[in-house]
């Protein structure tokens, strides 16, 4: 017994549960000393049990799949979503602990100075050659305006546009959707295929904020804007926007990005 579960890398308590509930019991046990006795070919089984119990099937569930002889194949596409959707459940878990860690950061910047300049000034009224998305979530934004971006600076480049001139976020929403965009700003003429093309009014007045660094930090830099703003005793008004002036792609942490707020 201690043999075949050496082999079998399951432990002997294992397999005496195994034998009790009827799963995988041994090929002959002594009459005299009750040792079990197990069989090489019996190592088969013991594979699909526990690999249909890191499936997630319960032990009860098992005794019927492995009775009915399920192939080497079918066990293989069985292993194979099991596998898929434990990546998935990493990678969601992934960037639950980033945001964690993201909201640890904010907390521990509360109440402490900062060197962060706001300045209040107008806002020119703005076109772009954009792409639109809708998120229910903020942390849906990053992952889907990436692309967005990407393939902007694509398609800007066919289409002859000046592509090392800063791009555009804006972003709204209300109490259910939040609404963002991924912009190029154009001059008289210009366009880009596949895209439309939205004027942003000009601002009076609107509150900004340099951020130096990537876009894991930005919503700190977006926070002491916002603390800003209420400590001021002004409103926001309209979209918010984030002008990318620096973003080499070789290093994210050296991105120079303002944030713009209008405000009444």
């Amino acid at each position: 017994m201690g043999e075949f579960a050496l082999h079998g890398q399951v432990s002997v308590r294992m397999l005496r549960h195994y034998d009790a509930l009827g799963l995988l019991v041994p090929a002959a046990v002594d009459g005299h000393s009750g040792y079990r006795r197990y069989t090489a070919e019996q190592l088969s089984r013991l594979n699909r049990l526990v690999a249909l119990k890191d499936l997630g099937f319960g032990l009860s569930e098992i005794g019927p799949i492995l009775d009915a002889d399920v192939s080497a194949d079918e066990l293989r596409a069985m292993l194979a979503l099991r596998r898929s959707q434990v990546a998935a459940r990493i990678e969601e878990d992934q960037t639950r602990l980033a945001e964690i860690e993201r909201r640890l950061r904010t907390i521990e910047k509360e109440h402490t100075m900062t060197d962060l300049k706001f300045i209040t000034k107008p806002l020119p009224e703005l076109t772009l050659a954009q792409r639109t998305g809708t998120a229910t979530d903020q942390s849906q934004i990053g992952p889907a305006i990436g692309p967005l971006f990407a393939a902007l600076l694509t398609d800007a480049g066919r289409a002859g546009l000046d592509v090392e001139q800063p791009t555009v976020a804006w972003y709204d929403g209300d109490a259910d959707t939040l609404r963002f965009a991924a912009g190029m700003p154009l001059a008289a003429n210009e366009s880009i295929p596949g895209y439309e093309v939205e004027t942003l009014p000009a601002s009076a007045r609107a509150v900004t904020v340099v951020h130096h660094g990537s876009m894991e930090t930005i919503g700190d830099t977006w926070q002491a804007l916002m603390q800003y703003i209420g400590a001021a005793g002004l409103s926001p008004t309209d979209r918010c926007r984030e002008v990318y002036i620096s973003t080499p792609q070789d290093d994210p942490d050296s991105w120079v990005t303002e944030l713009q707020q209008p405000v009444s």
